[in-house]
């Protein structure tokens, strides 16, 4: 479907599962939170790979080897195997392995996902900037990463060894609340050294082409919570996105998003995929769906109607983003967001 700028999220008369091939599935805040599976998650994608469907899992993460992913996975019900999972530490290792000759050596500044991932591509990791490294590669290391591994990537970068990076996420959930992620953890070796790194992960072409490789996607479908991270990814890999509202994505973010945060499909959770999607049509001034009509007036947006609170949301979408144009929408969604809920 069309990448321009979107109205609102797009209907579709049969089960998104039955539409795309694949669905290329974010982690935490989709599937998972805090370890324990998200409601219906386990039952929906069950009905969605009986159908026919794959299920693949791209997680920005480089801490967890595939098959502990997969592992983790299994044991909440959902059967994986390792080759079901794509990280952004596969996905830095190809990009790294184009540019460096075969066997070089790769300061690693990270966790075992990385120093695998580099094994797969024929990559010997190393532990000092004196190893002569080729190039030096972050990523997410765990809360028990020692403050002297980014020395050691500091002293490499600052004598000219190429940089690079899984992802680039300041923030990672935690069972306990939101921890540094990644991208804080890279911003440090920045300012020690002012160079720029080579970032993989989504929202970011390469993780897109390491994950279309390794599924052989023909119509992918890409799930997510996250505007900046899994629909900006979508948008940049010119495919379809659903967004389900069990993660950190709220309403208000929603009706803000600018056109490459703009979900094809919005939905309440991953049941969402095992159903057709509403059409919003213009109506008059407005946008309806279901039984909600929204309207963007000079100052705010109207919402008149009655129905599933979905809908209601799927038409301030439509009002919202053809307001906004090419741009982010400033007008005050409150009142209609608390009618709905929201």
């Amino acid at each position: 479907m069309s990448q321009g700028v979107r109205t609102g999220p797009e209907g579709i008369g049969q089960a998104l599962s039955t539409a795309y091939d694949t669905a290329l599935l974010d982690l935490d805040g989709v599937v998972y939170a805090g370890g324990s599976a998200i409601a219906h998650a386990v039952e929906s994608l069950e009905v969605a790979r009986a159908g026919g469907m794959r299920l693949a899992y791209v997680t920005n993460n480089a801490l967890r080897t595939p098959d502990t992913v997969a592992e983790h996975l299994t044991e909440l019900g959902i059967p994986t195997e390792a080759d079901d999972v794509i990280t952004s530490a596969q996905a830095v290792a190809r990009l790294i392995s184009e540019q460096v000759p075969a066997g070089a050596r790769v300061l690693v500044i990270g966790g075992d996902g990385l120093r695998v991932a580099l094994r797969e591509r024929g990559l010997e990791p190393v532990e000092s900037a004196d190893d002569d490294p080729a190039a030096v590669v972050q990523g997410y290391g765990g809360l028990d990463l020692p403050w002297g591994r980014f020395a050691e990537a500091s002293y490499a970068v600052a004598r000219g060894v190429p940089w690079f990076a899984s992802n680039t996420d300041l923030t990672i959930p935690s069972g306990r609340g939101i921890a540094p992620g990644n991208g804080a953890a890279v911003e440090v070796v920045r300012i020690a050294t002012g160079a720029e790194p080579q970032v993989a992960g989504k929202p970011l072409p390469p993780m897109h082409r390491e994950t279309i490789l390794r599924t052989g996607a023909e119509r992918p479908l890409v799930v997510g919570d996250r505007l900046d991270t899994d629909i900006e990814g979508a948008f940049n890999g010119g495919v379809d996105s659903l967004l389900v509202l069990t993660g950190v994505t709220d309403g208000r973010q929603l009706l803000a998003a600018p056109p490459r945060h703009r979900p094809t499909y919005v939905d309440a959770d991953l049941r969402g995929l095992l159903t057709g999607q509403p059409e919003v049509t213009a109506d008059g001034d407005g946008f309806r769906c279901g039984g909600w009509t929204a309207t963007a007036l000079s100052d705010r947006l109207e919402l008149e109607g009655e129905g599933e609170s979905l809908d209601g949301l799927r038409a301030l979408c439509a009002a919202a983003w053809t307001a906004a144009g090419e741009g982010s929408c400033d007008l005050d969604g409150g009142k209609a967001l608390a009618r709905l809920g929201l």
